[in-house]
Formats: structure tokens, sequence, C-alpha cells
């Protein structure tokens, strides 16, 4: 499982037939740079979407098995990448990322 953030969307118009009316995203992996901070990373893969998720949302990102589990079609799929979850925030130790860290607490 990878934590990674979208950054694109693919388009392909000819596919294998198992991949038919697959979303597919451009995902970055999550680094933690030096200042507790997200670090630019040159890193991306693509990943089959089933849950609809947008350019800048943090994701779950699965491979394999789980990845055919969670895309639905079992072992007949030409893709092993896939979108597991939508992150709402994430907590290091003391810090947190995401919408919970930045909330106003009034």
């Amino acid at each position: 499982m990878l934590l990674a953030t979208v950054v694109g969307q693919v388009w392909a118009t000819q596919k294998d037939a198992s991949l038919e009316g697959l979303r597919l995203v451009v995902v970055r992996p999550f680094v933690r740079g030096e200042h507790g901070g997200e670090a630019a990373s040159a890193e991306t893969m693509v990943a089959v979407d089933p849950l609809g998720v947008g350019t800048g949302e943090r994701v779950l990102v699965v491979f394999g098995r789980a990845a055919r589990h969670v895309i639905g079609r079992g072992h007949d799929i030409a893709f092993q990448t896939a979108v597991a979850a939508i992150v709402d925030g994430i907590e290091f130790e003391a810090e947190s990322f995401g919408p919970s860290a930045d909330a106003d607490p009034a």
C-alpha cells in the first residue's frame, strides 16, 4: 500500500478490453520533506480509479491482488494498481496534514 497524491488523468482510446470503462489517474507517491511538508517527487505511476478522485487529493494505492479486488474484476484484468481510499488526513507523531489539521478549532 502506498500513500500518494493524484497529479493527473490518463486517456487511452485504444486499450486492452479488460480496461474498458475504467478511469485511469496519475499518482505521485507522498514523500515527507525535511520540514514535515510534502516534498516533490519525480516518480509517478498510473492507477485505476474506481472512486472518482480529483487532482490534488491524497489517496491510498494498492497493488496486485488487492488492486484487482478493489477494481472488482478478479484475475481477468490487465492492471495491478488501483486507488483504494481517499485520505482525509494524515498524522505523523506530533504533525498533521490534511483538512483536519487546517480546520479552525472555533
